[in-house]
């Protein structure tokens, strides 16, 4: 049995379409809301099997959550303010990129010559793997030598093997109440371990969160071996066009759905007034949080208004610096990878990409839950000069080097509401079901209507997934 959930089918209706897996339908119309990822491929595999689909976009761009921010960076510079690396474990997503001919390369993640920089400290991690101790982090004797995030793997690994043999459903049943917190605590773990493993682990902000989503991550290896496309994530969503664009409304906001017996009505508004779209279904594709706010005229079912009033998207702050030139591979020999640190920007990543320019582009801060909510609270200007101020202690050369910057805040985006659906304890087995059954004529998607919460997997999954039951219909 796979370690992660079944999309076998999904896969092959990616590389064959609907039609060849499916017995051929009568054409419906669908109205789909929302041109992120989850929309564009619902609409993309509907079209290509001979429906008829209109995608109603709030904004002047496709992709959600893909945002490749080009301004204020010179020419060939960028920064991914929202997914920037793909697990190749996520077969759905890789094969959508080959189908469009998308090219990749590698996204580093461990570098031993990247920094951890704890109490004020900086030591190479190549010094931190081989003596952990250096850190000072208060551990039992026990624990003395070890890194926090070997123990880890340690501690899953007859997890993994159990939903390996023998599914989901005892390890479900058994861990959905506790936290990633009380999870170390319930195996021993000391105070000061948790604490490194939530500083060295880029996992102190998110403790609180479902033991299931990180045991979910961890256990599918989807940390270990991945890449990013060349040019900008972007291009994945922008490959969808040529298909669809000439069914996609732009700058079309949701006001209000309903439905009746035979169609599924959207409402929603333009700068030039208030416009009405009937289907044989609808696909909504928008976050909870942005659901939230929209007049259902026929209301959802009671258990479905609980799982959008309660389902929890976590916060998200990213902040970007254009730099003269790479100091951080001609300085100091990292190429790719990320620096963790103690400070408000958390996490420090080095990209690879833009080295035909001599310039150079680092996410001076990474950050999720409270630590971002407290970006967000910053107007712009004063994320940079604080970011710098962060980036100083680590790289002294930032002050010279420093050139532009940019911040994307998801829990202050209008059309996003948060960053991605991270559950709370209790609430897979809670909620889950609910997110993703229909409501009559109205379907649901996104990476949140999946389990693969944050990832564009997510997305892609939910979206064909709904795209084939509505096919099929």
């Amino acid at each position: 049995m796979s370690f992660d959930s079944s999309i076998q089918d999904e896969l092959e209706v990616v590389k064959v379409g609907l039609n060849s897996k499916y017995k051929s339908s009568k054409p419906k119309k669908v109205i789909i809301v929302g041109a992120g990822l989850a929309g564009l491929a619902a609409g993309y595999e509907l079209l290509k099997a001979g429906h008829n689909v209109q995608i109603i976009e709030a904004q002047h761009r496709v992709g959600g959550r893909i945002y490749t921010l080009r301004e204020p960076f010179a020419q060939g510079l960028y920064g991914e303010a929202g997914a920037m690396r793909i697990p190749r474990a996520h077969q759905l997503t890789m094969a959508y990129i080959e189908k469009f001919g998308l090219q990749t390369q590698d996204f580093v993640m461990g570098n031993p010559n990247t920094y951890a920089y704890i109490g004020g400290v900086k030591h190479r991690m190549v010094d931190v793997q081989k003596n952990p101790d250096i850190l000072g982090f208060e551990t039992s004797v026990k624990e003395k030598g070890k890194l926090a995030g070997d123990l880890w793997e340690e501690l899953i690994k007859p997890l993994v093997q159990k939903v390996e043999k023998d599914g989901w459903d005892e390890i479900i049943d058994k861990y959905d109440q506790y936290s990633v917190r009380e999870f170390l605590e319930l195996n021993g773990w000391s105070e000061g371990l948790i604490e490194m493993f939530g500083l060295l682990n880029n996992q102190e902000a998110v403790m609180n969160s479902s033991f299931l989503e990180l045991f979910r991550e961890d256990g599918g290896n989807y940390y270990t071996n991945m890449c990013q496309i060349i040019g900008g994530m972007d291009n994945l969503s922008h490959a969808f066009l040529p298909t669809l664009n000439p069914h996609i409304c732009y700058g079309a906001k949701m006001i209000a759905i309903d439905q009746n017996e035979n169609e599924a009505i959207i409402k929603y508004q333009t700068s030039a007034g208030i416009f009405e779209s009937k289907g044989d279904y609808a696909i909504i594709t928008v976050p909870f949080p942005v659901l939230r706010h929209v007049e259902v005229l026929k209301p959802f079912s009671r258990a479905k208004q609980r799982a959008i009033r309660q389902l929890h998207y976590d916060a998200s702050a990213k902040i970007f610096f254009q730099t003269k030139s790479r100091f951080w591979e001609t300085e100091e020999n990292i190429f790719g990878g990320g620096t963790v640190t103690d400070l408000a920007i958390r996490n420090l990543f080095y990209t690879n990409y833009g080295k035909e320019t001599g310039r150079g582009i680092l996410l001076a801060s990474y950050t999720w839950s409270e630590d971002a909510q407290r970006w967000g609270s910053l107007p712009p200007h004063e994320r940079i000069h604080q970011a710098v101020e962060n980036v100083a202690a680590i790289h002294p050369q930032i002050r010279n080097e420093f050139e532009a910057g940019a911040s994307h805040m998801w829990h202050d985006d209008p059309f996003a509401g948060g960053a991605f659906a991270l559950f709370d304890p209790g609430q897979q087995t809670l909620l889950h079901d609910e997110i993703v059954k229909p409501e009559g004529r109205i379907y649901f998607a996104g990476e949140h209507a999946s389990l693969y919460h944050a990832w564009i997997q997510g997305a892609f999954e939910s979206g064909v997934h709904v795209a084939m039951e509505i096919h099929k219909k």
